[in-house]
């Protein structure tokens, strides 16, 4: 085969900030496909003579490149080369305007023996999927709503409770302090000052015996506080 029999593409890549999470649509994933494509699929020889890339934020449908892209394949007859139909575009119509373009001939790494009739109904049927998606996640967002609606009052009553434990615990600490603070800073261990308190019939916060452990539990709730 002759220098002037080879097959030639130009690639085109779209990445944008809210697919990069999402596997098999950030760019490494799409250089794999398309380079499995080269290797594995294409006429040979064959040369690529562009590459081309929109870097995308959300859904901003302005793709320079892309019709740059166009332009090259057009002016050389390139095949226009991606490495799945939905990195042209999501949207049926802009797919099929492309397809009917002459002078623009499109190849799928993904699909490789696809052609236009083909590409075209999965173009359709992956629309409709999209759209069933989108209703299914808005019918659980509906679910969980309303399902939170009655966990958040639970989570309120439970974080006011809470709230009140900790402020009567906080004022009990205070308290004891008064015994507590003197002797710790007499150099009393944790243990004397709980067999003081409990000498001195003073309540724990729950009406029991003071250890070690909750002397120091008063001592680092006042120093926090």
């Amino acid at each position: 085969m002759g220098l002037g029999a080879m097959k030639q593409y130009v690639i085109y890549t779209r990445v944008s900030t809210e697919d990069q999470g999402r596997s098999g649509l950030g760019l490494e994933a799409q250089r794999r496909d398309i380079d499995i494509f080269l290797a594995n699929f294409s006429e040979e020889p064959w040369e690529v003579i562009g590459e081309y890339q929109d870097v995308l934020s959300g859904k901003d449908d302005d793709r320079p490149q892309l019709a740059a892209a166009l332009k090259k394949a057009r002016e050389t007859g390139a095949e226009l080369l991606i490495a799945k139909l939905d990195r042209l575009s999501r949207k049926v119509s802009f797919i099929a305007n492309i397809m009917e373009d002459k002078r623009v001939r499109l190849r799928v790494a993904s699909m490789p023996f696809a052609d236009n009739f083909q590409l075209h109904i999965y173009a359709a049927l992956a629309e409709q999927e999209r759209e069933f998606i989108s209703r299914r996640t808005r019918a659980a967002l509906q679910v969980a709503k309303e399902k939170g609606v009655k966990l958040g009052g639970l989570r309120d009553k439970t974080m006011k409770r809470n709230e009140a434990i900790q402020a009567k615990a906080k004022l009990e600490a205070e308290k004891v302090m008064k015994i507590i603070g003197p002797m710790r800073q007499a150099g009393q261990t944790l243990a004397t000052i709980a067999g003081t308190l409990n000498d001195m019939e003073v309540a724990t916060s729950r009406g029991g015996q003071w250890t070690p452990m909750q002397v120091k539990r008063v001592l680092e709730r006042v120093q926090s506080s």
